[in-house]
């Protein structure tokens, strides 16, 4: 069942900026609203900002092309690592895609890279295998978490009572980013089982303005063949949805499930 989103969306607060420029009409009210359709740029807009926003653009980001850019039976990751350009159609999972590039390229460069390697040396196959399968998840759906270790024990063990309960002040010393855009997109319309694979970011005295590099340097696909990890149901977060001020918002098994 979908639900409406509340007057200001709070995993959309760290895209604010870059939302606003893209749009350059009061786009964080739209998607408050709900009005997605206005936001769907294509890559000369995004090239735009690119260029505009800081002047080592081209060391830094990617050039955004059209999805005709990408020639017929070449793999989208292993074209982005060869040209530096990410073909990119004109709707809401690629501009969270872009939006994902300009706030994390190291990372978003360093996934990528890994990407390529995983599809040089095994092809493109009918099964992706363990590594280049975390990689698109973490692409597709990973969020970034800075929490005390408490919090992300529960997290981890799926101690839901401790980790939005009993712990629930804790909250107010952590810090989650959405990182995957896939992730970003299904909260266009958002429903309690909407859930995230969360990453964490330590120490705790890494600023959120060192995530991209503390996160780009973490990851290899050794740590990525082991799935590092935990579901979040993202509704869950206090502050993030009005329901969950309630403790009885967290018995509904099918979407709080037991630690197997």
């Amino acid at each position: 069942m979908l639900i409406k989103p509340p007057p200001t969306a709070p995993w959309l607060a760290p895209w604010a900026v870059e939302i606003d420029q893209l749009s350059g009409i009061n786009a964080i009210n739209n998607i408050s609203n709900n009005a997605f359709e206005s936001l769907t740029i294509g890559p000369k807009v995004l090239n735009s900002l690119v260029q505009g926003s800081r002047t080592d653009a081209k060391a830094r980001w990617p050039e955004f092309v059209p999805q005709s850019a990408l020639p017929e039976g070449e793999a989208y990751e292993a074209f982005i690592h060869r040209t530096g350009q990410v073909p990119t159609r004109d709707n809401l999972h690629d501009l969270f895609n872009a939006l994902v590039w300009l706030r994390f390229p190291q990372t978003k460069r360093r996934l990528n890279e890994l990407q390529a390697a995983q599809i040089a040396r095994h092809g493109v196959q009918a099964t992706r295998g363990a590594v280049r399968d975390a990689l698109t998840v973490f692409d597709e759906n990973a969020a970034f978490l800075q929490a005390p270790d408490v919090l992300w024990n529960a997290l981890v063990a799926k101690d839901w009572h401790t980790l939005f309960v009993t712990e629930r002040a804790l909250w107010r010393e952590a810090t989650l980013v959405l990182f995957g855009h896939a992730l970003l997109e299904k909260l266009a319309a958002p429903r309690k089982g909407i859930t995230a694979h969360v990453y964490r970011v330590s120490p705790a005295s890494c600023a959120l303005t060192d995530w991209d590099t503390f996160v780009a340097d973490d990851i290899s696909a050794e740590k990525l063949a082991t799935k590092p990890f935990a579901h979040l149901p993202v509704l869950g977060v206090p502050g993030w949805w009005p329901a969950n001020e309630s403790p009885g918002f967290y018995d509904d098994a099918s979407v709080f499930r037991p630690h197997r």
